[in-house]
């Protein structure tokens, strides 16, 4: 058998193999199939369905396009087509009609080569493989997507950054970061989001699911890094390596802690008195000798405390069975040198009590020199306080 003849006027697509061509020859008895929505007839099921499929670049459309022989206009937005069943198409996007229905779940489409592709979700068919590793997809656009993973192909370029990205998507999110703009909002707490992603891990919150289970311990967790981070306690990972004394850690944002210790970096600075910490926490400790805030309190008795740790050892009163109790003023402590502590308030030595920490001095300098510690004053306004204040 020759060869394959044509006379020119059938075009055949520049991606069939060579292979294909010279082992396939068109046969005039083969049954017919029409495309209902383009009207072409394709020999065998089977080419009609990959016509279906992939939305074809018709020839003659190319040429009118190039030609602006477009002579199917759009009366809602002006669109021009070559094509009457091209506009038929896009005048699904104004009207907003789905004519192909899904026989598994009901869902409709606008297209038919959009429903081929949905049904594969029920079958499981993903006809479209990656050479490079094999793994295997529903549709053409995501295999496409996938190889720039292989190819390191970034052809989306950020126009205000010079940032290049493998998606479009991913272009788009990241351009928010210049404009501002944040269009998921969520209906709960009227929180607004940059990508639809970011909206769905934050409707958690609200939600309370935790889709992540740890397989070791059965621990529910609602975003994957949460999860990932937890098994680390089962493996004993810890990734996070000091470059300073080599010291691991299991995550990276308790490395950056740690490395304040070489480094003497304190970013959290007290807006009341200007003291610097190398952690929000201790901050947030510190902040509450301004505000006067206990938030920890005593189940036992009511009594109300700034610091959990003060809240543990105080809690000891009600464990031990055995208070140590102020023979002054009945106040109980945990500790003997707490109680010691304590009693020199009421002797006569130490008259000088500080109004923010109740902690008493012999001498009214001593006071004002430890006062420096709530008001954050400079030596030099220390020294005028203590000429102020002395008798």
């Amino acid at each position: 058998m020759g060869p394959i003849q044509h006379s020119g006027k059938k075009l055949f697509r520049r991606d069939v193999g060579k292979a294909y061509m010279n082992s396939h020859t068109v046969h005039a008895s083969k049954k017919s199939s029409t495309c209902q929505e383009a009207g072409k007839n394709f020999l065998g099921s089977s080419s009609l369905l990959q016509h279906q499929v992939t939305p074809q670049k018709d020839a003659e459309c190319v040429e009118a396009f190039h030609n602006e022989q477009r002579h199917y206009k759009c009366s809602e937005c002006g669109k021009a087509f070559c094509r009457k069943y091209r506009l038929a198409q896009h005048q699904r996007v104004h009207t907003g009609e789905r004519p192909y229905e899904c026989s598994e779940c009901g869902k409709t489409f606008s297209y038919k080569h959009i429903l081929i592709q949905h049904q594969r979700v029920h079958t499981g068919e993903r006809p479209y493989e990656c050479r490079e590793c094999g793994k295997a997809f529903s549709n053409k656009p995501t295999l496409v997507r996938h190889q720039r993973i292989h190819t390191g192909e970034r052809p989306y370029e950020c126009s205000e950054c010079g940032k290049f990205f493998s998606q479009s998507s991913s272009l788009s999110e990241h351009q928010r970061i210049h404009t501002g703009s944040r269009p998921y909002k969520c209906n709960e707490c009227g929180k607004f989001f940059t990508s639809n992603s970011n909206l769905i891990k934050h409707r958690r919150v609200h939600t309370g699911t935790r889709p992540y289970e740890c397989s070791e311990c059965g621990k529910f967790f609602n975003q994957s890094p949460s999860l990932i981070k937890h098994q680390r306690i089962h493996t004993g990972e810890r990734p996070y390596e000091c470059s300073e004394c080599g010291k691991l850690f299991s995550q990276s944002s308790t490395l950056i802690k740690h490395q304040r210790v070489h480094t003497g970096a304190r970013p959290y600075k007290c807006i009341e008195c200007g003291k610097l910490f190398s952690q929000s926490f201790g901050l947030t400790q510190h902040q509450r000798i301004h505000s006067g805030e206990r938030p920890y309190e005593c189940t036992e008795c009511g009594e109300f405390f700034s610091q959990n740790t003060q809240l543990t050892q105080h809690r000891k009163v009600h464990t031990t069975g055995r208070p140590l109790e102020c023979s002054k003023c009945g106040k109980v402590f945990s500790q003997r040198s707490a109680l010691t502590e304590h009693q020199k308030l009421h002797s006569p030595d130490r008259r000088f009590e500080c109004s923010e920490c109740r902690k008493a001095f012999s001498r009214r300098s001593n006071l004002i020199r430890h006062q420096k510690v709530h008001t954050g004053e400079r030596p030099s306004n220390e020294m005028r306080a203590v000429n102020e204040l002395s008798p």
